[in-house]
């Protein structure tokens, strides 16, 4: 456990049992939920039989397994960002196939940093062919506030580029456990109101922009509209969410029915949760469990969920919850696919449909109609 966290009964007694929500009672206690020597629950007991990922997805599981990654839960947050990635396994079976590994070809790629709260904020542009202006997009990376970077999710910008003819700037926000909440949502935040301030300057209409993020990023794009709505900054006209982390109970039916799913599973949130928060009260902070905010007056929405991912459940509670406020909602979950899939367009066929179902909701918002 990092340093900097507290030791408390409290603390230690809100780890063993998952970190379940501090805002509602969870449906069954620790004593109840069969677990391993983790505190995995047995999903087979608990959850129901898990579903069986498709073929093209198996594949590209398969091939991250080969890889050879240790469980992330049981490692330092250092030795984690050095694991091989789903990304890195599409890669891999791309090239056993003899297929090209070369990224989807975009106008341009640059590298730039901007002023964030915490020093130099590091964003990537990549902009279409031609002169524009584009609409923008603010695209915020997954993994778990604490790992990945913008090379380990370069394959979702490129194909939002290419999907919606946008700029999409992708920020490398600071990660935890250094930098514990609430830097991530900060820097969000920060490169959300770059963008609107300097969004012409590399070739972007600044009265289109929205803001997409996948996992964790997920929860910093919705967050961000929270905090643009609570401050009075100009709102998105749209947000897509692709799994996002929406709450912070993991003892939902999808954290059950997906305790031991790959890519991520519910021992691996836990491990993110412990090392983004500096204390329990954090996870009713309504920046990380989105599903107790007041979501009135929130941009129009599109969801995109997994079917074998823990966070499902959570995704589709929130797409009820915004609908319940009065907000514009577009949620599917996606059939015999798993949590990271929305990049894997290269491999998985329901990657690039997630992807036009994404892009379908943005480019009605980015052209105004």
């Amino acid at each position: 456990m990092s340093k900097h966290l507290p030791t408390s009964t409290a603390w230690v007694a809100l780890a063993l049992i998952g970190l379940a929500s501090c805002t509602k009672p969870a449906p069954q206690t620790a004593t109840t939920i069969p677990v391993d020597s983790t505190g995995t629950p047995d999903a087979t007991v608990v959850g129901g039989e898990a579903p069986k990922p498709n073929d093209q997805m198996q594949a590209v599981l398969d091939q991250l397994t080969a890889l050879g990654g240790k469980p992330i839960e049981k490692l330092s947050a250092d030795s984690a960002q050095l694991q091989p990635t789903p990304a890195d396994a599409v890669a891999a079976l791309l090239k056993s196939k003899g297929k090209p590994v070369t990224p989807m070809p975009v106008g341009s790629v640059v590298n730039r940093t901007i002023p964030g709260p915490g020093g130099p904020l590091p964003i990537r542009i990549y902009t279409p062919e031609g002169d524009g202006p584009f609409p923008l997009i603010v695209y915020y990376h997954g993994g778990g506030w604490v790992i990945a970077t913008n090379d380990t999710y370069d394959a979702s910008p490129r194909a939002l580029v290419n999907a919606t003819n946008a700029v999409v700037v992708s920020v490398e926000y600071r990660k935890a456990p250094a930098h514990p909440f609430p830097a991530a949502h900060d820097d969000a935040l920060a490169a959300y109101k770059w963008v609107l301030e300097n969004g012409m300057s590399i070739k972007g209409d600044t009265a289109r922009v929205a803001l997409v993020g996948e996992s964790a990023g997920g929860n910093l794009a919705a967050a961000t509209s929270l905090a643009a709505k609570q401050a009075g900054i100009k709102l998105p006209v749209y947000q897509v969410l692709v799994y996002p982390v929406a709450g912070t109970d993991t003892t939902t039916a999808s954290y059950l029915q997906n305790a031991n799913a790959k890519p991520l599973n519910r021992a691996m949130m836990g491990w993110f949760l412990r090392r983004t928060i500096s204390s329990p009260a954090d996870l009713q902070d309504p920046r990380l469990n989105l599903v107790a905010a007041d979501l009135s007056g929130m941009p129009p929405t599109t969801i995109v969920n997994a079917q074998i991912d823990p966070l499902r459940t959570e995704g589709e509670q929130l797409a009820a919850r915004l609908r319940a406020a009065g907000v514009k909602v577009r949620q599917k979950t996606f059939a015999g696919v798993t949590h990271e899939f929305f990049g894997m367009t290269a491999a998985v066929d329901q990657a690039q449909d997630a992807v036009i179902y994404a892009a379908d909701g943005l480019n009605s918002a980015l052209k105004g109609k």
